[in-house]
């Protein structure tokens, strides 16, 4: 079995200041700290996945509906069992029992635990910037608004994991086109809930809290960019993300952003909270891509959770024939 290191699947701060971090936390994580990983990600630990080895694929539940025309990922039959690759889906139990979202912890295992009770209503996500129809909307609007699709989609962790999930939710472009962006917006920003008291990983100094993210509009407009509100015929929990999150699924997991309240349209190039805290490990695009390595691992191969042994990692995560136009001319190393 081909094991990655725990140095390779921690952020470089945790790593270099473990000392600083155990004293803050106490001997209960000390299991925990060495498998932490990025907060957008949410899923097992090396030492986990031989416990989910043999956890069975999930039955998706949702209605279909066709995606646009010339996607090769289409909205999945109910029942359906496997992306459009033939992947079986990732078990609920591994999903939503195993999570890393650092506002609750660094431990994949205290996620779920500490996320129960997090206040989920009422809960608005407030849309501006250059746009010509500003608007906040309740979550119970968004959810009535914007027809639920279900999304088969596979997940690639920045750490070199994967998961395969079957999201609820709708296109972020419609979103977008209801509040009309101006001719200067150029980018969106989105920006997780500031709730410290509920979000005990939110007083760590290290990280310049709130969490932020960002894509270019073109990015936010393609079909395959979605605002998930439910995985599995369910309503979101807490430690994916509820009530709404955001799924680029040629992306890195770490540019899905959770627990979003809020989204501007901007002109200049947003700077994420990883660029701010390791901007020397992750840029802006965070693009999945086997032939650019992490400057701690290689990304040329990804362990699948529920599978032993290891994959190749698809360039663009496998939606190479639907985004790569994004990016002609574009050099992807310099834009990692």
């Amino acid at each position: 079995m081909v094991r990655i290191r725990s140095s390779e699947i921690t952020p470089e701060h945790v790593y270099r200041s473990r000392r600083r971090f155990m004293k803050g936390i106490g001997a209960i994580a000390l299991g925990s700290v060495a498998s932490a990983a990025l907060t957008a990600c949410g899923g097992l630990g090396q030492d986990d996945l031989d416990r989910f080895a043999a956890a069975p694929a999930g039955t998706s539940v949702a209605a279909p509906e066709d995606a646009a025309a010339g996607e090769r990922a289409q909205q999945p039959s109910a029942g359906q069992t496997a992306d459009e690759l033939g992947d079986a889906l990732t078990s609920f139990e591994a999903i939503t029992n195993y999570n890393n979202f650092y506002e609750f912890s660094m431990s994949k295992e205290a996620v779920a635990r500490l996320a129960r009770g997090f206040t989920l209503s009422p809960w608005t996500v407030t849309v501006g910037g250059l746009v010509n129809n500003p608007r906040t909307y309740d979550i119970d609007d968004l959810r009535k608004l914007f027809p639920q699709e279900e999304r088969i989609y596979r997940l690639r962790c920045v750490e070199g994991w994967s998961m395969v999930i079957p999201w609820l939710g709708f296109p972020l472009g419609a979103l977008l086109r209801e509040v009309d962006p101006q001719s200067g917006a150029k980018y969106v920003r989105f920006e997780t809930v500031m709730r410290p008291e509920e979000m005990p990983g939110q007083r760590d100094r290290y990280f310049p809290w709130p969490y932020v993210e960002g894509l270019r509009l073109d990015e936010a407009m393609h079909n395959l960019t979605i605002l998930s509100t439910g995985l599995y015929g369910k309503q979101l929990l807490p430690q994916n993300g509820a009530p709404v999150r955001l799924v680029v699924p040629w992306k890195y997991g770490f540019k899905s952003i959770k627990s979003i309240v809020k989204i501007d349209l901007v002109a200049e190039q947003p700077t994420s909270l990883w660029m701010a805290a390791a901007p020397h490990e992750y840029g802006f695009y965070a693009n999945v891509n086997p032939d650019v390595p992490h400057p701690r691992w290689s990304q040329a191969t990804e362990r699948r959770i529920g599978e032993m042994g290891r994959r190749p990692t698809l360039r663009f995560n496998g939606y190479e024939e639907e985004v790569a136009a994004l990016y002609a001319g574009m050099d992807l190393r310099a834009n990692y």
